[in-house]
């Protein structure tokens, strides 16, 4: 992998953020306006409820991690959503570009957009609704990894398959993380969940990451293993989300794909 040649990919990903207010909108205003909404909720449970329990780690600390996901895997399908719009495939790979180069400038576009919703998402999280990031410790270094890497594995598997049917197949995205939610116990733990379910969760690594969230804020032991496991699975999807785009980029060149594509589904 060339560096420069991926430096490149991020450097235009900021020229199209610099020269239009209309993209950078979207990297604050849908997590402030998830934080702000579920940080009312968490106050209103905590103001109802007589039990002393504190919602705001719990339910808004979730919130903040899946929306942490949610925009790491958007990050690398809208950089890669640009070159689709703008046709740009062509002259990208008619270039030294590699493969490698490309998704790691993806990843890296990804890495800086995530991060400005991230901090927007603690700034508000933390000043407005008291939420404090020592109630997990440093578990929350290893807690974000695993939603990062996942995030990743998922954004490369998007793109490869807008790759492959077009860009109206791009609908596919956008609710990946919505249908997911449900298996990954975001705001609920793996045994409330039915037993064909629960067989899915075990193969989604933010699983782990939400189930020893509440372990922490119970004040129980988090399983290292779990976390562990996590990270490994992680780590494989994006083994595997590289490959299969790759795979994909090959069937498009040799089938001369790249060079039809347009507006609509390619078959």
């Amino acid at each position: 992998m060339r560096f420069h040649r991926a430096a490149a990919i991020v450097l235009r990903q900021y020229y199209l953020l610099r020269g239009s207010p209309a993209r950078v909108l979207p990297l604050f205003a849908w997590v402030a306006v998830d934080i702000v909404l579920w940080g009312f909720i968490t106050r209103y449970l905590n103001a109802v409820t007589a039990s002393g329990f504190d919602f705001v780690p719990v339910l808004l600390g979730a919130v903040l991690l899946w929306d942490f996901f949610t925009r790491i895997m958007h990050g690398v399908s809208m950089a890669f959503l640009e070159d689709v719009w703008s046709h740009n495939f062509l002259n990208l790979f008619a270039s030294p570009l590699s493969i490698r180069d490309y998704l790691a400038g993806l990843v890296v576009s990804s890495i800086a957009t995530s991060s400005v919703g991230l901090l927007m998402m603690v700034v508000l999280a933390s000043a407005f609704f008291g939420l404090s990031f020592f109630a997990y410790g440093l578990m929350l270094v290893p807690f974000l990894l695993v939603l990062f890497l996942f995030g990743i594995a998922l954004g490369i598997l998007c793109s490869a398959i807008v790759l492959r049917f077009g860009p109206a197949a791009e609908w596919l995205v956008w609710p990946v993380p919505a249908l997911l939610s449900p298996f990954a116990a975001v705001f609920y733990p793996v045994s409330t969940l039915p037993h064909w379910m629960q067989q899915i969760s075990k193969l989604l690594p933010p699983s782990y990451v939400f189930e020893g969230m509440r372990a922490i804020i119970a004040g129980g032991a988090l399983r290292g293993y779990a976390l562990l496991w996590g990270t490994g699975l992680s780590a494989v999807y994006i083994l595997l989300a590289s490959w299969f785009f790759s795979r994909i980029h090959r069937h498009a060149v040799r089938t001369g794909l790249l060079a039809r594509y347009s507006a609509e589904s390619v078959t």
